[in-house]
């Protein structure tokens, strides 16, 4: 009896398990279909299907550069770019176009002459601009109107006014385009070899440069390419802008030297001009006493009036790029940059991280203080009484005015406008002396030009 009922249950089980489908697939298998399943179903229910509505209709907007063995991809693109930049410099006016819109100009002026300038009024305005040409459309607008009228009581603008604008607006687009040539990457910007590139090349075109020496070309190029990112480039990318270049004034200043009669007052101030260059790398080789094309810390150390602390040099060459602990030209530049354009942010932003030893973002009374010990130190060699520590760190602080008055950030430092006059006391024996003496110097400068007006009258 229990042998047939162990044989009926033995039956049993064998055709449950015969008609039982046994799932083989994975958990992960598994979950893979439901997710389909899901996404299926629920996009049905959102009217997905509907392929007007579809994200598959969204323009393509992202096209990634050719790889470097993409050959064929890469010429196209220069290809692509030139016809590009052709285009678009055929569509700026030429010579005689501008001539002759300065005609028109001229013929549709209206009475009466604003002092010695011609006035246009709007309606003659709009008759040039349908005969100028299509070229011309995109400057005769009421924007560029409205732009340029000021306080005429009969409403109209300047001629001259006007024509400036226009050949404003050309230069700047001949010189994007001219620019964009030199883009290697088509991406809005100019590496520093595509700069170097640009300025060699431009050279032969600028009369006040024709006195270099073919062999000093590349000490020019470097010379005028680190003042763009020095102050274009505060990240150091090692990119700038085009845009940026453009909306500067370095540009214009470089191309003032084809002006044949350019003042020596000008090309002395001009960081561009032949002279500038020659005196900024004539002090480096002056420096350079070993001869090594390179400067030591105590080469540098005879930099201007040779008065630059010791404290303030170490944290140079600490943070700096150096070569076995020596500098060259290209990060004596940047150095020179930024002790002569102490009002200006970048440079602030260059001598504030040397000053902040610790990488906190900002200089406490320590900081302050130890940079000042090294301006007393120098003062008890030159057998000067020592300032009070105490005294200077209350007037830079009353002079910069932080928003924390423990801490003095880069931001606090320019917004202060004073922060060429507190880096010069830390840093700069001579500068303190300067602001110690101040009103003494101010006194002098008066008794000199007093006495001056006596000696005239």
């Amino acid at each position: 009896m229990a042998t047939e009922k162990d044989a009926f249950w033995s039956d049993i089980l064998k055709r449950r398990l015969a008609n039982s489908q046994k799932d083989e697939r994975s958990e992960e298998e598994n979950k893979a279909e439901e997710t389909e399943l899901f996404t299926k179903y629920y996009t049905e229910w959102k009217g997905g299907d509907d392929k007007e509505k579809s994200y598959k209709n969204i323009p393509r907007f992202y096209y990634r550069l050719p790889a470097e063995d993409e050959v064929l991809l890469q010429k196209l693109r220069e290809e692509s770019r030139a016809v590009f930049l052709q285009r678009k410099s055929r569509e700026l006016l030429d010579n005689e176009e501008l001539q002759n819109l300065w005609f028109l100009l001229d013929k549709h002026q209206v009475p009466p002459v604003s002092g010695e300038e011609a006035m246009i009024s709007y309606e003659a305005y709009l008759q040039v601009g349908e005969k100028a040409g299509p070229k011309c459309k995109k400057f005769f607008t009421a924007r560029v109107y409205a732009k340029l009228l000021h306080s005429d009581p009969y409403g109209r603008i300047s001629i001259m006014q006007f024509f400036n604008y226009v050949m404003r607006k050309v230069w700047l687009h001949q010189t994007r385009i001219g620019l964009s040539l030199y883009d290697v990457a088509g991406q809005g910007y100019l590496r520093e070899s595509d700069l170097e590139n640009y300025i060699l090349e431009l050279i032969p075109t600028l009369p006040q440069l024709d006195g270099l020496e073919k062999s000093f070309y590349s000490f020019y190029v470097c010379t005028a390419v680190r003042k763009f990112f020095f102050f274009l480039d505060p990240l150091r990318t090692g990119k700038i802008k085009i845009q940026d270049i453009l909306a500067c004034s370095f540009l214009d200043d470089l191309l003032e030297l084809r002006d044949e009669e350019l003042s020596k007052e000008s090309q002395e101030s001009n960081w561009f001009s032949a002279p500038s260059a020659l005196r900024v790398y004539g002090q480096y080789l002056n420096l350079d006493k070993d001869h090594n094309g390179m400067l030591s810390k105590e080469e540098l150390s005879r930099y201007g009036t040779a008065t630059l602390t010791s404290v303030f040099l170490d944290r140079v060459f600490q943070e700096c790029l150096t070569y076995d602990g020596e500098m060259d030209y290209k990060t004596y530049l940047d150095f020179v940059l930024a002790l002569e354009n102490r009002k200006e942010p970048a440079a602030l932003q260059y001598i504030f991280k040397l000053l902040d030893m610790e990488n906190k973002g900002y200089l406490n009374v320590f900081s302050l203080n130890y940079f000042f010990r090294a301006i007393q130190e120098q003062m008890k060699l030159h057998s000067q009484e020592p300032v009070s520590f105490q005294d200077v760190k209350d007037e830079i602080f009353d002079m910069v005015k932080p928003k924390d008055p423990y801490k003095i950030t880069l931001q606090d430092l320019v917004n202060s406008c004073q922060g060429d006059t507190v880096t010069s006391i830390l840093i700069d024996l001579n500068g303190f002396w300067t602001y110690e003496n101040r009103e003494v110097l101010v006194a002098n400068d008066n008794d000199s030009s007093n006495t001056a007006d006596l000696d005239d009258t």
